[in-house]
């Protein structure tokens, strides 16, 4: 017995993955974002920043990607969105980590008035 997928469910099936991937990591970065609070200390108020730039980062290079595609609905298309999907995650991680200081420290500095927490 065999079972073969036809490209339309090979589509939904990757699209599936895809939605289900950004959910956890928007859903991952909310999370951190949310759990932030006055007793919060300056490590995780920074890690939950660059979480939360990172996954910006990612969306802008997502939204480049796509404006950058042509029309291919080939199999390998799919596979390959999917891998620079992988990617785009690797390189945001890395452009905050090499570049993010600033806007992170920016961000850590307003979160520390909202919650009214001294920092050093």
């Amino acid at each position: 017995m065999s079972i073969s997928i036809n490209d339309s469910m090979y589509n939904y099936l990757t699209q599936t993955a895809r939605n289900a991937n950004n959910s956890a990591s928007a859903g991952a970065v909310n999370n951190k974002i949310g759990n932030i609070n006055e007793n919060s200390s300056e490590e995780e108020m920074k890690q939950a920043i660059k979480d939360f730039e990172s996954y910006f980062v990612e969306q802008i290079l997502k939204n480049v990607r796509e404006s950058l595609k042509d029309d291919d609905d080939s199999s390998n298309a799919q596979l390959t969105d999917f891998f620079m999907e992988q990617v785009g995650q690797k390189i945001a991680d890395q452009m905050v980590d090499q570049t993010g200081e600033r806007l992170t420290q920016t961000l850590y500095e307003q979160m520390c008035r909202n919650y009214n927490i001294k920092n050093e």
